[in-house]
């Protein structure tokens, strides 16, 4: 685009470039308009100032463009000899389509066009110039070459690894059995310095065989404020100046779970004090250790903690922990310490164990009051007993997807926020916990089972 040279007629206007919006560039077809357009009106009160916006209305048309089909916005290319660049695109329901152009004007001698003291407007006379607007084939290019480069970057950057991790202390509770077992294994074979945490001493002893010295365990019951202390002392025993790198709380449990009318306030409780209570516990009476070496924090929540499919406490304390580690990470940015969740989907562990779920529900059924018991009716308990049977043949087996995230959230010099889990977690629950509300309770009704005197 040329641009024009100063002249002598002081106040008048010369080239006027105008930048298309790149939401209009979205919608320009790549062949060239064929229709002219005749009359261009220039409305406005006074003349622009540089940098100011201007409106350019259509005026007529002229050749085969039906009325209600063509919009055309305008650059100003040449102010002597009055061509203008259409944008070509669609009408949104009337002829007379305003479209703002950003102008930055330059003096030039085109008397012609607008002279001092002229009256508000001008019209512009004359054919059209070739869109200077670029093609929407080549802003899809430029968007994905940059979403590319993100990925790129990405990658880049979360594969570099933290060093010295040989002397790096990582605390990770409910190591009996299930993620935390695993993970404990995962990190000793890396060569951290695992302190696991277990409920039982036979748990501890049976990981204490399948790893190596460097591994330690100790008893600890998350919802027991003088465990929780007595464990505290003996992490800061261990680790001592250097702080501790890591903590992982994974401890967790899944039942009572059932229809939330089935249960009592003690049920929900018992949950809430293992999940949720315990996990904050633990979490502030570690905290200074984990400030004092700079290190992770890291939540095993869920992707219930997305979207709550179950009845009970456990997509609540789920969803408490995601609130809790988004507050937590934001209050300790300052301090260096960086705050990780891990959402798994369904993964075969003791908190899907379906006896154990089936056996819960049977309970809840049972002290639930007759007025209940008559709304649900025994058929919908049997075939919510049938559905959590079926729960293991659609769990996940590899438990690795899961600890390869929280080995990521403590090895890695730019861990991640949040992690998800699993197929399941990445192609269906995670879609849906940014879905319109009414849709996924709609999604959900279809799927669940009725009670007998539903609606």
């Amino acid at each position: 685009m040329g641009s024009g040279q100063p002249g002598g007629q002081g106040d008048l206007w010369g080239e006027v470039p105008g930048i298309c919006s790149l939401f209009h560039h979205l919608w320009l077809p790549s062949s060239e308009d064929p229709h002219p357009v005749e009359k261009r009106e220039w409305v406005g009160g006074t003349r622009p100032r540089e940098g100011s916006l201007a409106e350019f209305r259509q005026g007529t048309t002229r050749g085969r463009a039906p009325p209600l089909q063509r919009a055309l916005g305008y650059r100003c290319l040449s102010g002597e000899s009055g061509r203008v660049a259409p944008f070509r695109g669609r009408a949104w329901g009337s002829q007379r389509l305003d479209v703002l152009c950003r102008i930055s004007a330059q003096r030039s001698a085109a008397a012609s066009l607008h002279s001092p003291g002229a009256p508000a407007g001008f019209l512009v006379l004359g054919p059209t110039a070739p869109s200077l607007c670029v093609p929407h084939k080549a802003m899809w290019l430029y968007l994905a070459a940059l979403v590319g480069l993100y990925y790129l970057l990405r990658w880049y950057r979360e594969r570099q690894v933290v060093s010295d991790l040989r002397d790096k202390y990582v605390f990770i509770t409910g190591c009996d059995s299930g993620f935390g077992n695993l993970l404990a294994r995962q990190l000793d074979l890396r060569g951290l310095r695992v302190l696991a945490a277990c409920l039982t001493e036979k748990g501890a002893e049976q990981l204490r065989d399948q790893t190596s010295d460097r591994l330690e365990t100790v008893i600890l019951d998350v919802t027991k404020t003088e465990s929780i202390s007595a464990a505290t002392e003996w992490v800061k025993e261990r680790v001592g100046d250097r702080g501790l790198w890591g903590l992982v709380n994974n401890a967790g449990i899944s039942i009572p779970s059932a229809p939330n009318e089935w249960l009592t306030k003690q049920d929900f409780m018992k949950i809430l004090d293992v999940n949720l209570l315990g996990l904050i516990e633990v979490t502030l009476s570690l905290l200074p250790l984990v400030r004092k070496a700079r290190g992770r924090v890291v939540n095993i929540s869920s992707i219930m903690g997305r979207v709550s499919l179950l009845g009970g406490s456990y997509c609540i304390s789920k969803y408490g922990v995601e609130a809790f580690s988004d507050s937590l990470r934001r209050e300790l940015s300052y301090s260096g310490v960086k705050v990780a969740v891990i959402e798994p989907g369904f993964f075969n562990t003791g908190v899907t164990n379906s006896e154990k779920i089936s056996g819960a529900i049977q309970e809840a059924w049972d002290q639930a009051s007759p007025e209940v018991k008559e709304i649900y009716g025994e058929k919908f308990l049997a075939s919510v007993k049938k559905s959590v049977k079926k729960l293991k043949s659609t769990c996940c087996n590899n438990l690795y997807l899961v600890t390869n995230c929280v080995e990521h959230a403590l090895t890695a010099c730019h861990p991640r926020t949040r992690y998800s889990s699993g197929w399941d977690a990445k192609l269906l629950y995670l879609p849906m916990s940014y879905m319109p509300t009414l849709l996924v309770d709609a999604m959900i009704y279809w799927m669940s089972q009725r009670p007998i005197k539903a609606l």
